[in-house]
């Protein structure tokens, strides 16, 4: 069976990101669609844990209106709404990987005009790992507002920090005494299959793929029920994006249904590293921006430069590209020849330490980044990332025989250049026999699979939280200092806060 789709091109709300055309919104069968609430239960329950705390997410949507947000800012990643969710929410999950620190919260909404608790949101948010004594501030920021916690003299004895990534292990020790809250660590690639599980099964429109025809983005509905769930999600392999490359093959919902099966050393990391060497730019998003600006022609060897055309016996076109960087050497050492008599009488010598450095070599390296542009460089590199990933993705899907790819992890940003080539490279090598998949909350799975994994004790599974509490609103940037009236959750007595 076929999901439902939404043939619906979403705008990215980034200058770098190109423009999406706009088609009407259909079903599979060509009919216009009637949005309708999920078919399966409003309570979510994964399997992944003995008792895990159950999320009412009857209605539950990504908040898309700017005027839905404090001061019409809409965040870098957008809020998901649970408007009925209304159990007290005394955990807070945090993702610590190579180059990204997430961090996923949840706030509550103002109550109804009758009194009645008005559910929540779940809010994202990332910095750089290397600002890590930034984001534990950001985090007591955090638990001050929504939690009723500074860990001095206010105590949320019930709170709960779950961590995951390579740095809950690093600093734990660090966050249990700066944040003086209980911290429980979690298994990495639990999380991620537990937080993809969530927004493909849970989040309407989360999910979706690149139209290479229309160069639009389709999403997907979520599905009517958990059998059509099963039968249209498993099994699948996660491709998940970070420093590093992690690739996990899931065959079911359960937790002895995943193993991961490969992974690469080439990843978001790699383009950071290079790019940072290469190109003026201080951060990702920089390079990304600069990469969209490039083309990658004037450095890629193509085929099209080998055979003078496409090599179509094989299906490979003119514009594909044959060697990565491959026109480089040719456009920096050609010109270098004739001045190579010249630079050796100017050498310095540096002997103090035992080692021979030659200023003059420095000059020409330098002259041989100017005669390329940064952002050739960056294209050209995003893209060998890029293919490479995608290919090892489908050489991995083929030997499990797996049809669904997903991709996952905050190397993609939402970026139409990285989404094109990866979803391009399976169609290409697969045959279209295989597809790419990607998320709305891409960079936040292992945080929102930390976020469920808290095990429920028995007030969590038969009561309701009747206390609305001060009104807080409803998305915070964690940045601001005076955007919150008061505490809005998290303890039993809110007037304790």
């Amino acid at each position: 069976m076929q999901p439902t789709l939404l043939s619906k091109s979403f705008q990215l709300d980034n200058s770098r990101r190109e423009p999406l055309n706009s088609v009407t919104s259909l079903q599979s069968d060509g009919t216009e669609l009637s949005r309708a609430s999920s078919g399966h239960s409003s309570i979510y329950i994964h399997s992944h844990c003995k008792n895990p705390k159950p999320l009412n997410v009857l209605g539950a949507h990504i908040v898309q209106d700017a005027e839905a947000y404090t001061n019409e800012e809409v965040p870098e990643t957008k809020d998901i709404a649970l408007p009925k969710h209304t159990n007290l929410i005394n955990e807070l999950a945090i993702d610590i990987g190579g180059s990204l620190a997430k961090l996923v919260y949840f706030t509550r909404n103002e109550p109804s005009s009758d009194g009645l608790p008005g559910g929540g949101r779940l809010n994202f948010f990332k910095i750089e790992t290397s600002k890590i004594d930034e984001f534990i501030g950001i985090i007591k920021q955090v638990l001050e507002k929504h939690y009723c916690h500074n860990g001095k003299d206010k105590i949320n004895h019930q709170l709960m920090l779950l961590a995951t990534g390579g740095g809950s292990q690093k600093f734990y020790n660090v966050l249990q005494e700066q944040l003086n809250c209980v911290v429980q660590t979690e298994d990495e690639i639990t999380c991620l299959v537990v937080g993809l599980d969530f927004f493909i099964t849970e989040i309407q429109n989360e999910v979706f793929y690149f139209n290479e025809e229309t160069h639009s983005y389709v999403e997907i509905e979520t599905f009517e029920s958990e059998t059509e769930t099963n039968e249209t999600h498993y099994p699948y392999l996660l491709v998940n994006i970070g420093s590093g490359v992690g690739m996990i093959m899931v065959t079911g919902p359960g937790p002895d249904n995943f193993v991961r099966v490969g992974g690469s050393s080439l990843g978001g990391g790699t383009l950071w590293g290079l790019l940072s060497v290469l190109t003026d730019t201080h951060d990702f998003d920089e390079m990304l921006e600069l990469a969209a600006k490039g083309h990658n022609e004037n450095v890629d060897l193509l085929v099209g430069d080998i055979y003078g055309q496409g090599y179509n016996n094989i299906g490979l076109k003119a514009n594909h590209i044959a060697s990565s960087m491959g026109k480089v050497f040719k456009k920096v050492l050609d010109e270098n020849d004739d001045d190579s008599s010249t630079d050796n009488n100017n050498d310095t010598t540096d002997l103090s330490n035992g080692t021979q450095h030659t200023a003059t070599h420095k000059d020409e390296r330098f002259k041989r980044l100017e005669k390329i542009k940064q952002e050739d460089i960056a294209r050209s590199l995003l893209y060998a990332v890029s293919n490479n990933i995608g290919q090892i993705a489908y050489l991995q899907a083929q030997r499990y025989n797996l049809k669904r790819i997903y991709f996952a992890g905050s190397y993609i940003r939402n970026h139409y250049q990285t989404i094109r080539t990866l979803s391009y490279a399976i169609n290409f090598w697969s045959q279209g026999s295989k597809k790419a998949y990607f998320l709305k909350h891409e960079g936040y799975l292992g945080g929102m699979g930390a976020f469920l994994k808290r095990e429920a004790d028995d007030e969590d599974l038969t009561t309701q939280d009747s206390d609305s509490g001060p009104y807080t609103p409803t998305h915070h940037s964690p940045l601001s200092p005076t955007d919150s009236k008061g505490c809005s959750i998290g303890h039993p007595d809110i007037t304790k806060c």
